[in-house]
């Protein structure tokens, strides 16, 4: 009979407290077979994980919390694969958090001083929140503004992981006439490496997905041109969307309330952004995932996107791509198949293209009823 392979497992590591909290071999392989999945990585890839993750320190992690409403601190504490509490008394030494600490004050400042120094080079600085440049007061901790407490923190920082539509893009304080100044991480900190994880807020499971990746493999996920992690950033939610094929046969709700709406219509004519928005919330979902904001009946408003909240009218289409479609079906449906087809596969190719160029696909872009 052959023998299983085990793990083994070093002082101070993941594996030592997996132990010591009574988790099994086989509980922890298929908790890594869960994350496996959830990274995109094939099913072998979760023994390796497994061996990987056992071994591993515990990562020191700095969390700081700049000009923000603390929506990211509320969804990752409902993170459900990884838990925030498997990450925090298994996966990672969480040393500086607003939120969650019990210190405060002095010692609250010390904790954050004591982790950069022991671990110089080697924690990961987490940062949510836009960073105001209008004037140092709009935002302080500890007597310390925003921008000089990234500035100091980030200097020992093996990488940085921007959660958040404010870190990543500056957020709904940067909103036109932007009054503070607000910025992003990536605006003040260059010689980093840095991870974007927008959303207002992002899904739980994509930031302790990220962490979950930079335990196991030591380094960044695969980066799309706007750094975010390709693995949950690679597609639109439109690609996935489970109304997708009411949008390619131009069926679209009129209204929130209509029938259309009720048999799960595409909501494209009541604004939704899912056709320029690249998030992982048509296949993660939210509350272990339950469900989405399309599948509760409310349009995609493209909160991963730059610039989101100064893009229009949430409740106002992009575009009319099958809107010939729709007219044409009256007179001829085999017609107005045809003619739907050719510009879905319009659209796609234009989408296609732009993601091949690294360019964001513009409104003006897809193709319009009389074009």
């Amino acid at each position: 009979m052959k023998k299983t392979q085990k793990t083994e497992i070093l002082p101070g590591t993941v594996g030592e407290g997996l132990a010591q909290r009574g988790v099994t071999r086989r509980e922890f392989l298929q908790y890594c077979t869960s994350l496996a999945a959830l990274l995109a990585l094939p099913p072998a890839m979760a023994s390796v994980m497994a061996e990987a993750i056992s071994k591993a320190r515990r990562q020191s992690v700095i969390w700081l919390s700049f000009q923000e409403c603390t929506g990211c601190t509320e969804s990752i504490t409902r993170s459900h694969s990884p838990t925030l509490e498997n990450l925090i008394f298994d996966m990672i030494s969480l040393d500086y958090h607003h939120t969650l600490q019990a210190a405060s004050g002095e010692a609250a400042e010390h904790a954050r001083l004591q982790s950069m120094k022991d671990n110089e080079g080697k924690y990961l600085l987490i940062v949510d929140g836009s960073i105001p440049m209008g004037n140092p007061g709009y935002s302080v901790i500890a007597g310390i503004s925003n921008h000089d407490m990234l500035v100091e923190t980030a200097k020992g920082a093996a990488a940085i992981v921007a959660v958040g539509t404010c870190a990543t893009y500056g957020g709904i304080p940067m909103a036109d006439p932007n009054p503070t100044g607000a910025v992003s991480v990536s605006d003040i900190v260059k010689d980093k490496p840095i991870i974007n994880v927008p959303g207002c807020p992002p899904i739980p499971v994509v930031m302790t997905g990220v962490l979950a990746h930079f335990l196991t493999f030591g380094g960044i996920p695969e980066l799309d041109a706007l750094g975010r992690p390709k693995s949950f950033y690679g597609e639109t939610i439109h690609d996935r969307c489970y109304r997708r094929p009411f949008y390619d046969q131009g069926k679209f709700a009129e209204t929130f309330d209509d029938e259309a709406a009720r048999n799960g219509w595409c909501l494209f004519k009541l604004g939704c952004k899912g056709p320029v928005t690249h998030n992982a919330c048509a296949t993660t979902k939210w509350n272990d995932g339950t469900s989405f904001p399309i599948e509760s009946g409310h349009g995609c408003i493209g909160c991963s996107e730059p610039k989101f909240w100064d893009a229009g009218p949430f409740y106002k289409a992009l575009s009319m791509p099958v809107s010939a479609t729709t007219a044409m079906l009256g007179a001829s449906v085999a017609a107005g198949a045809a003619a739907g087809v050719a510009i879905t596969w319009h659209n796609r190719s234009t989408k296609a293209a732009a993601k091949a160029s690294h360019e964001t696909v513009m409104v003006q872009d897809l193709a319009r009823e009389g074009k």
